[in-house]
């Protein structure tokens, strides 16, 4: 075994270069003849001076011996034998077809070494077959070769897709994982050790020249698979942060962080989705972006049907987006923006949540206006709204009750408007606690010092401390009761889950890119991996699985593919690479899906 340097030439370019290849001597006919056994490309790395260091190294681990070899450079090289040993194993023939019914299989039996047993190259092969079964169920290969994708292209998108899904990260994370950890060359028939990082830092540009096509097909399939209702539209931002001050990306801005990361630029996701919570549109925006600024740009294009209804949070319904929504000819359903706290527990109707909480709905009907008004008590909102406001509270009062006891100490502040000045600064920082005071400063007889301070509690009417647990939407949908519009509305909340997806379970943060593109290409990334894991957990909730993808992947992380390795009486070696048994609880999710709990079969070679 040898590694041969061709001269070759490009026939469409005239370029000429040198292509590797591992070849074997062998004698054929009474003629010694080279057989190819690998194709290394033109970009083979390893010096010349190493070449019979390597081959012999691949020739010891394919008999057998797995000693590890020593000097200078050996870490390297043992890498290398390793990896072209793994891809002759993964391109050995692969067991024949099932015998016919009726027929009795032939077994094939061979007199191993018990003891000379060994295990190598374990990898995980369970959430890599999900991913690739839910690719298929969307055609997601098909269409980016149809979208002019090459095939290196392909597999590099594929790969960042699934190392998304399976161990979320940055892309060098996912070279990492897919190199030393993942199978998924093996169901792909692709090296990604030898594909460099740079290829996968690609696949996210590609990626983003084709984000509408890809957005629009992948949701059209899917709609098409679970028969998705279009009347229903979710809308909704979020931010993540970046490692470092990103200067080269405009985008790039420090503002309100909803992961109190505040010291870190920002950088915004606003997504549509429908009612079942699949991705219809994805936009990056600015960090530091107006939530209410970007509904119109996100909206319009989108295709959605003529009154199709549209759920938002109250920090993007604003006057003018509700205005601009019934001139587009959409229906609303938005958490009004209205100040004052209302509710008249005689007029409301009583509803049960999903965990069994109650919650208490009024309708009230606004025919100046052309909507109507549900306002809705929550119970467990009334309790964390009371247990804030006990806080604010407590902290303003004992603040109010430092400056009141300074008063008697000396090198105290005592002037009277020095005092209001400090009050009025701390009613500034108390969250609204202040409002709900009447405070009064008692002076001594010059009438400019202080000698107490006096509060009393008066809480303001329609606020959060008179109406805990209080809130209100407004629709312009005056056909509905008032239990579909709070059931409407609560989808929001799924969307909330689909932000703690993107976050927690798809790495969407934090964004290690400096360049624009490449930012919103990690983003991208992640919204084509959540599509594709709302897809598996849609099907499995049909099977009774209701399990987070984190549990899931956690679950098929355990079944791995092996290779195992023999060595025969007569000094040869057999390899078996083969996936482990899969346990009860991956076999259940493998038979809810229809895909085979062996993932990429068995593979032997006899050396």
């Amino acid at each position: 075994m040898y590694i041969r340097r061709t001269h070759t030439r490009n026939t469409a370019t005239g370029e000429r270069y040198y292509t590797y290849r591992l070849v074997r001597s062998q004698r054929v006919g009474g003629k010694v003849r080279q057989v190819t056994l690998l194709n290394l490309g033109r970009h083979f790395a390893i010096p010349q001076a190493d070449w019979p260091t390597l081959c012999a190294r691949l020739e010891e681990i394919l008999s057998g011996q797995e000693v590890l070899l020593g000097g200078c450079g050996s870490l390297l090289i043992e890498r290398e034998a390793q990896r072209l040993a793994a891809q002759l194993l993964a391109r050995a023939q692969a067991p024949s077809a099932e015998p016919a019914p009726g027929a009795q299989p032939s077994a094939e039996v061979h007199s191993v070494e018990i003891d000379s047993l060994t295990l190598a190259r374990p990898r995980t092969v369970g959430v890599e077959a999900l991913g690739l079964w839910a690719m298929a169920q969307v055609d997601f290969v098909a269409l980016l070769e149809r979208l002019g994708l090459t095939g290196p292209q392909r597999a590099a998108v594929v790969g960042v897709i699934v190392g998304r899904m399976a161990a979320p990260g940055s892309e060098l994370a996912t070279q990492r994982w897919l190199c030393e950890r993942s199978a998924l060359g093996e169901l792909l028939d692709v090296d990604f050790e030898a594909m460099s990082l740079m290829q996968l830092y690609r696949a996210g540009d590609v990626l983003m020249r084709h984000r509408a096509a890809l957005e629009k097909a992948v949701f059209a399939r899917v709609s098409e698979l679970f028969g998705l209702d279009w009347t229903v539209t979710l809308y909704d931002l979020t931010n993540t942060y970046f490692e470092g001050e990103a200067p080269s990306n405009r985008k790039a801005r420090r503002g309100h962080s909803k992961e109190k990361r505040s010291d870190c630029p920002l950088l915004t996701l606003g997504l549509v989705l429908d009612g079942s919570g699949f991705v219809r549109r994805s936009q990056v925006f600015d960090g530091n972006v107006v939530e209410g600024d970007t509904l119109e740009e996100m909206l319009r294009g989108l295709g959605a049907p003529a009154g199709a209804l549209v759920v938002m949070d109250r920090g993007i319904a604003t006057e003018e987006n509700v205005a601009w929504l019934g001139a587009q000819g959409y229906r609303y359903l938005v958490v009004s923006r209205e100040r004052r706290r209302q509710f008249d527990a005689s007029d409301a109707m009583d509803l049960l949540t999903a965990g069994g909480e109650r919650v208490a709905v009024q309708r009230v009907e606004d025919t100046d206006a052309g909507e109507v008004r549900l306002y809705c008590y929550s119970e467990s909102r009334a309790r964390k709204e009371e247990g804030i406001s006990a806080r604010f509270a407590q902290r303003f009062e004992a603040a109010l009750q430092a400056m009141h006891e300074g008063l008697s100490r000396p090198r105290t502040t005592k002037k009277i408007d020095k005092l209001w000045e400090r009050i009025g600064r701390l009613k500034e920082k108390s969250h609204g606690a202040g409002q709900h005071y009447h405070i009064e400063i008692v002076a001594d007889a010059g009438g400019e010092t202080a000698q107490a301070i006096r509060w009393e509690r008066r809480p303001v009417a329609g606020t959060m401390d008179t109406h805990p647990g209080v809130y209100c939407l407004r629709t312009n949908e005056r056909g509905w009761d008032g239990e579909q519009l709070w059931r409407t509305y609560i989808m929001l909340t799924d969307l909330e889950a689909v932000f703690r997806s993107f976050k927690s379970e798809l790495g969407l943060r934090p964004i290690f890119h400096h360049k624009e593109a490449r930012a919103d290409g990690h983003l991208f990334i992640t919204v084509l991996a959540y599509q594709l894991v709302q897809l598996i957990r849609r099907r499995l909730s049909v099977q009774g699985i209701h399990e987070s993808w984190k549990r899931l992947r956690e679950t098929l992380n355990g079944q791995v593919r092996v290779t195992a390795t023999f060595r025969r009486p007569d000094g040869r070696a057999l390899h078996v690479r083969k996936t482990t048994q899969a346990e009860r609880e991956q076999y259940r999710i493998y038979q809810a899906l229809g895909i085979d709990p062996s993932p990429g079969g068995v593979r032997k070679m006899l050396v």
